[in-house]
């Protein structure tokens, strides 16, 4: 149990800050977790890594040299957000484009993905590989649903020397997905994990049992099993792994024991040394093992195997020089530091001076914001319960706190001296609305109002035709991040028909305004006919058929969205104002 704390709200936040001031030579506290404090080459890669708190050495602890050039850091066990991924990012870009590397859990991807969206509308080149390791979490032929455990090192410290190699961001992403493939982890639990304040762990393991298949965040195994000896252990571990092993596997491997908080490094040895000896009896050639606590679990009783089959390039770059506050391996020079500004020098440098015809659409955005809030306010309760019947009854409350944020940040950035562009107002505005309602609807809503912001730049004049670009931006932005498909009973359902009808109104010369009333029309339609559909993903999955018969609460909530918005537009057709319409602006 953790008991060295003032606040467990400020766990998290407070470790953090003692981590870095313990470690400043390595790293370097930006706004979202840590970066390098010492110079990069410029045009070089940069691996930005991440996740929830309470891994450590994971994650803030491989930033260095040879392996991670950033960290994004999340609550306990809490997937960083959208922002704070982004803001590590930017800083940590060094030019050469920035590989994202993070284990496959549903936030994460969500957060993640939508910090990758915004990169790349910036022109800062972004990719994800996934870590997929765990064999316990999904079968070999559904690999791509696995999640990520210890593998997370595999994938980091060969991605992060073939950084340092100086090889361009295909090569980087290349070997990371061809190290995530060829990695293979299970792990087992004696004891759950407790987080700080907390008066029991996540879970128990019946007394004389292990639990085998464990996650990293205080998730049960997938079965108890009676206490085994060490031998039986290691040759339960090395089996298991053994059959799941790649199809293009060599015989040369890197064997990792992977402590999960509690279970002492003489334990780890004694294990490690019978391991060792099974995978030689397999033909197996263990190179440069490592032992000890590498991805933790805060305080679990547990540990895990990871085996990664190497191939010479992939050898050649898991044996490379690394020196981060956690890992070490070899010889580097040392690196001179950096000057690095603060957020508040960062977020200034990035503020375009707006023009008068973004500036004024800017306004009309902060408007439609808290047209938005008025309509989640009034049917705060109804959406609560419509997610009740087949989830956690959380969306109206969620909803709320984000659409509350996005209003407040956007008047803020309306409040400056020139106002701010649309492009600025929406883009602070869905920052705060995924950071404050978090889950999957604020990732999903925050990243399609930024891209809507972004498709709507700065620019001198607005027409309709922009109008069609940011719904068509913000319509992208939720399927792209959210991988659902008509059918799946979310809030698509009611999208896809929006944009449809509303593009091709548009397309046929209706005006906007009359084009976006088409729209709202049929995704409330499309709303309610999601009462037919039973759910394919989400939390609601499981219980599908309590579903059955009623309308899904995203699908609702965006439908009554659309429909204010559309209330709130002028019939005849709001002017996307210009200074001096008739030589500028164009009806909209």
């Amino acid at each position: 149990m953790t008991q060295i704390f003032d606040n467990p709200a400020d766990f998290a936040d407070e470790a953090l800050d003692g981590f870095v001031a313990a470690n400043r030579g390595y790293v370097a506290r930006v706004d979202g977790g840590v970066v390098r404090s010492t110079e990069v080459p410029a045009g070089q890669v940069a691996l930005v890594v991440g996740g929830g708190s309470g891994h450590y050495p994971a994650f803030a602890g491989l930033v260095g040299p040879g392996l991670a050039t950033a960290s994004a850091c999340g609550n306990m066990f809490a997937s960083p957000a959208a922002g704070q991924v982004y803001r590590v990012a930017k800083v940590a870009n060094a030019g050469g484009g920035v590989l994202l590397s993070y284990g496959n859990y549903a936030g994460d991807v969500l957060h993640f993905g939508q910090a990758q969206l915004r990169l790349n509308a910036e022109g800062i080149e972004t990719r994800t590989v996934l870590v997929t390791d765990d064999i316990a979490s999904a079968p070999l032929d559904q690999i791509e649903k696995r999640r990520g455990i210890a593998g997370d090192l595999t994938v980091f410290k060969i991605a992060g020397a073939a950084a340092e190699a100086g090889l361009n961001l295909d090569d980087v992403e290349r070997l990371a997905i061809r190290t995530n493939y060829r990695t293979r982890s299970l792990g087992v639990a004696f004891d759950g994990c407790t987080l700080p304040g907390a008066e029991a762990p996540l879970f128990s393991v019946p007394p004389g049992h292990m639990s085998l298949g464990l996650g990293i965040h205080g998730e049960p195994g997938i079965s108890d099993h009676p206490m085994p000896t060490a031998s039986e252990l290691a040759d339960l571990l090395v089996s298991k792994l053994l059959a799941d092993k790649p199809d293009d596997a060599g015989t040369r491997v890197v064997a990792i024991v992977n402590g999960l908080g509690t279970v002492k490094y003489d334990e780890l040895f004694l294990l490690y040394g019978k391991i060792e000896k099974l995978l030689t009896a397999a033909g197996l050639t263990v190179v440069e093992p490592e032992c000890g606590e590498l991805v933790t679990s805060l305080d679990m009783s547990g540990l895990s195997l990871t085996l990664l089959w190497l191939d010479e390039e992939l050898e050649q770059y898991w044996a490379a020089p690394a020196d981060t506050p956690a890992f070490r391996k070899g010889n580097l020079a040392s690196r001179a530091r950096r000057e690095l500004a603060g957020p508040e020098a960062e977020e200034a440098a990035d503020v375009e001076r707006p023009t008068p015809a973004a500036a004024a659409l800017g306004r009309l955005a902060v408007e439609l914001l808290g047209q938005v809030r008025d309509v989640v306010v009034e049917h705060e309760e109804e959406l609560g319960r419509l997610d009740a019947i087949a989830g956690d009854g959380d969306h109206g409350i969620g909803m709320r706190r984000g659409v509350d944020a996005a209003v407040a940040a956007a008047r803020q950035a309306a409040a400056n001296d020139g106002g701010a562009s649309v492009a600025r107002i929406l883009t602070v505005a869905g920052e705060a609305w995924s950071e404050r309602a978090g889950g999957t609807s604020g990732a999903l809503w925050g990243s399609a109002v930024i891209a809507a912001g972004l498709a709507l730049g700065n620019r001198d004049s607005y027409s309709g035709e922009d109008a069609a670009a940011a719904v068509t931006a913000f319509t992208d932005a939720i399927t792209a991040l959210g991988k659902a498909e008509p059918g799946d009973k979310t809030m698509v359902d009611a999208l896809l028909p929006f944009r449809d009808a509303f593009l091709t109104a548009f397309d046929a010369g209706t005006p906007v305004a009359a084009s976006l009333a088409a729209a709202a029309a049929s995704a409330t339609a499309a709303a309610d006919r999601t009462a037919e559909l039973r759910p394919l993903k989400g939390r609601a999955r499981p219980l599908a058929e309590k579903s059955l018969g009623h309308p899904d609460p995203g699908a609702v909530s965006f439908a009554l969205i659309a429909t204010r918005i559309s209330a709130h537009i002028s019939p005849t057709g709001t002017r996307l104002v210009n200074p001096e319409p008739a030589e500028q602006g164009a009806q909209a």
